[in-house]
């Protein structure tokens, strides 16, 4: 194996792919990239029999031939590499790379361990990559992370005509968006529940690239299906979680009794002054008034603040407690000049709706805080 590539294709491609290297290795060779040209590219796979990567490259090949090598070292030495063009070659068990005045010399892994990348499922639809990369961070941020309920550490994706609809939730918060996409039938209806991180590395990287996304998915799901997704040179796959999703639909509150409206950067910056004194787990209490929303934190004993902003109000003033975080996240998520809050009660949830310059909501995105319970103070 002998080839030469440009040293910046080379190290985004390595990156791309080392995302599926296990912190934990069921077996050593997982640690690995192998290495493939032939054909006059470079094919580099990652696998850690739960999400699959691959990246091909145009290369100047000499020679044809595959190795493993130790895929974080090899993302460390690419990306630390000079800005000139960098020769590979396999010499006996080690690949050799040489950059401008720089040689590495890297101990190859045992190529016939390597396990077989799963092949890509049928094609489901395109998406386009700008719009997918959004709506996956608005809902991922939702998504739980408490391994013991691994149902909620995946997002919910159902297809039905040419609409996608995400959700995820963590039980203390729920989100959900909407999105068009170009579906392989027209009739479509399939759903899948995709891992949140899985989802949202490979959702980000592609969305940095451009273009459209390729959405692959089985038909039919079984517990060995798989989700893939892909552009026209990097592809991954990722196994689907199985077992029921919660009914998260039923979580939307359906009427409201008030409703404020205020600047999506002036809320956030309240925010995030207030729970400068807020203790870990601490919620923010708000007093929601005619025309300002008075937000406040801390107490007796310990630092305290308080900050009111102009907001305008329909329905009834009333008081209620919200995660400082949760609400951040929210106002991070909508993405909208101005932000409005829905509210039923005092012990009902708190819906946060992106809306434009005129306060009209804006459809597509919807996300839900639960309330705290607390005494006054």
């Amino acid at each position: 194996m002998k080839f030469r590539l440009q040293r910046q294709e080379f190290a985004e491609a390595v990156a791309w792919t080392a995302r599926s290297i296990p912190t934990r290795l069921p077996v050593p060779v997982l640690a690995g990239l192998l290495l493939q040209a032939r054909d006059g590219q470079l094919q580099l796979s990652g696998f850690d029999y739960e999400v699959s990567t691959r990246c091909d490259l145009d290369i100047q090949l000499f020679e044809e031939g595959s190795a493993v090598v130790a895929g974080r070292l090899l993302a460390e030495i690419t990306k630390a590499l000079p800005a000139k063009p960098v020769d590979v070659e396999l010499v006996g068990d080690s690949v050799e790379l040489t950059c401008g005045g720089a040689q590495f010399t890297l101990p190859t892994l045992p190529l016939e361990d390597y396990p077989r990348l799963p092949p890509m499922p049928e094609l489901a639809g395109t998406i386009k990559a700008a719009e997918f990369a959004t709506a996956v961070s608005r809902v991922t941020i939702a998504a739980g992370r408490d391994e013991t309920l691994p149902m909620l550490t995946g997002v919910q994706v159902e297809m039905a005509g040419d609409r996608i609809t995400m959700s995820a939730t963590d039980r203390y918060r729920l989100a959900m968006t909407e999105l068009a996409w170009q579906p392989e039938r027209p009739d479509v209806e399939m759903s899948a529940l995709i891992p949140a991180k899985a989802l949202s590395d490979t959702a980000r990287a592609l969305g940095a690239a451009g273009g459209d996304v390729q959405l692959h998915l089985d038909p039919v799901a079984t517990d060995q299906s798989l989700v893939g997704l892909g552009s026209q040179s990097r592809q991954t796959t990722s196994r689907i979680m199985s077992g029921p999703y919660p009914n998260v639909r039923a979580i939307f509150p359906t009427s409201h009794n008030s409703r404020l409206s205020l600047a999506t950067k002036d809320l956030t910056d309240v925010v995030h002054r207030i729970a400068l004194v807020t203790d870990r787990g601490n919620p923010l209490r708000l007093q929601v008034n005619p025309d300002e929303l008075v937000i406040e934190a801390g107490g007796l004993g310990s630092a305290r603040a308080r900050e009111a902003t102009e907001a305008a109000l329909e329905g009834e003033p009333l008081k209620i407690a919200i995660n400082p975080q949760f609400m951040l996240d929210g106002l991070g998520a909508v993405g909208s000049p101005n932000v409005i809050l829905s509210f039923v009660s005092t012990h009902k949830p708190v819906m946060m709706l992106p809306a434009d310059e005129n306060g009209e909501v804006i459809p597509g995105f919807r996300y839900v805080v639960m309330s705290v319970r607390m005494p006054e103070g």
